[in-house]
């Protein structure tokens, strides 16, 4: 596993969610090169899809910008080592 602990920067969704979010962050980028966004964020989205059911986004990078509606209880934003992620449900708006 990753050295350094993630950083909650904003969330709604309950602590075991929290822990699990991070949890699968880390092991993607121990399973993943750091700069493959792409694979890492897949990899969580589809933890998550499985563990909570389908409907799940992932975003994964050292800078972006987003706009979006979540289903309640389902978002987290959190950073570890240099990257930033973001995590939600999606939902009608």
């Amino acid at each position: 596993m990753l050295e350094g602990k993630a950083m909650v920067e904003d969330t709604d969704m309950p602590v075991k969610m929290q822990a699990q979010a991070m949890s699968a962050a880390s092991r993607a980028l121990d399973r993943f090169d750091v700069l493959d966004y792409r694979s890492i964020a897949a990899h969580i989205k589809k933890e998550f899809d499985t563990i909570h059911g389908p409907g799940w986004q992932c975003v994964v990078g050292s800078s972006f910008g987003c706009y979006f509606t979540h289903s309640k209880g389902s978002f987290i934003y959190f950073r570890l080592e240099s990257l930033r992620f973001l995590v939600f449900k999606g939902a009608a708006a």
